[in-house]
């Protein structure tokens, strides 16, 4: 409201006209500070030479982003209409490339305005993808939508996941191993909230960094990883890169080191590493794993599975020091007092 009398008393209608208008700019006599003494500043102020007389200030043409040309738009809410409309139950598979980015984000957006937070049942629109996805494959999935991917992904897989599953595992005919073999990009599970993410290989750098309540399995992963995690659940079956953990304040992870590598690689500033022994603790890990070689095939995931007793020694579970107090303190309240589910250092009651 003072911007628009300001700009009434100079007889500026809107923001547009006021873009690069310095000459309407006054100077402040009352300043005699001696490092402002003498200072020019004209040569910041003057608008810059226009390269022609019809070039605007200011934005005076949209943008057009093509959003129209996606996977999304073009081949799967059309594919999911009657799911997207009536909940109805479906299962198709496509092609994609890594020109196709943001796959499934529209398709969830369609799912949300008709179903609104809840979502769909569970794996309701279940897509098998083949090929090699772009940017921020499943980034945003809503609760309902399954995302399954028969090849590898670039940065960003799952951003912002909403409720619902990733599932990514290298080509049946691959002849290397997934435990030591790249299949997803940087920063995957950026800011999830809620859902399911299984990676049949390794993850690059800043794996799960904010994830807040997501479930992930992993095969190993870059420096950085569960950066700044508040929440959710991460098993890594496989090595990591330095400064695991680095500001990690909530959530839990489980991490696979038979060779022990991995304390030298998390950072302890905020996390303490303890041995699984509390039957709760075991029995979420061996769910999560369990999972994993469901969905993925996973080889490394069946051979701890079928070595579990043996197995089990070799992971740490890292565990925020400030969330494990806050956790043990809300359990001694109690569910009754609070009338809700209280989550605990070894699950919840």
């Amino acid at each position: 409201e003072e911007c628009r009398e300001i700009m009434a008393a100079l007889g500026i209608r809107t923001i547009n006209e006021l873009v690069g208008r310095v000459e309407l700019l006054e100077t402040d006599e009352a300043i005699k500070h001696w490092k402002a003494k003498g200072v020019d500043l004209s040569p910041i102020l003057t608008p810059a030479a226009k390269p022609r007389t019809d070039v605007k200030t200011f934005c005076a043409i949209g943008q057009k982003h093509g959003l129209e040309y996606t996977l999304d738009q073009t081949t799967l809410i059309p594919a999911c209409r009657e799911a997207i409309d009536n909940g109805t139950k479906l299962r198709k598979e496509f092609r994609i490339v890594n020109t196709d980015r943001a796959t499934g984000t529209t398709l969830s957006h369609e799912v949300s305005k008709r179903w609104k937070a809840k979502g769909l049942p569970d794996d309701t629109i279940h897509l098998k993808f083949t090929g090699h996805a772009g940017q921020s494959f499943g980034a945003w999935a809503v609760s309902g939508v399954t995302l399954e991917l028969d090849g590898d992904a670039n940065d960003y897989v799952g951003k912002g996941l909403s409720g619902g599953r990733v599932i990514i595992y290298p080509p049946k005919a691959a002849t290397f191993e997934s435990d030591k073999n790249i299949i997803i990009g940087n920063v995957a599970l950026y800011g999830a909230i809620a859902g399911e993410a299984y990676f049949c290989g390794v993850a690059a750098e800043r794996f799960c960094v904010r994830n807040s309540g997501a479930e992930a399995v992993v095969e190993g992963c870059g420096d950085h990883g569960l950066e700044y995690m508040t929440g959710g659940r991460a098993v890594v079956l496989g090595p990591t890169g330095r400064n695991f953990a680095a500001g990690m304040s909530g959530g839990i992870a489980y991490v696979y080191d038979p060779h022990a590598e991995f304390k030298a690689n998390c950072n302890p500033e905020m996390v303490e590493l303890e041995k699984l022994e509390v039957e709760a603790d075991i029995a979420d890990l061996k769910r999560l794993i369990t999972n994993h070689a469901t969905y993925t095939g996973s080889g490394i995931a069946k051979r701890i599975l079928a070595n579990w007793s043996t197995e089990l020694q070799f992971f740490h579970k890292v565990m925020p020091v400030d969330y494990k107090r806050a956790l043990a303190e809300m359990a001694k309240e109690g569910p009754a007092k609070s009338g809700k589910v209280v989550a605990t250092a070894a699950g919840q009651i």
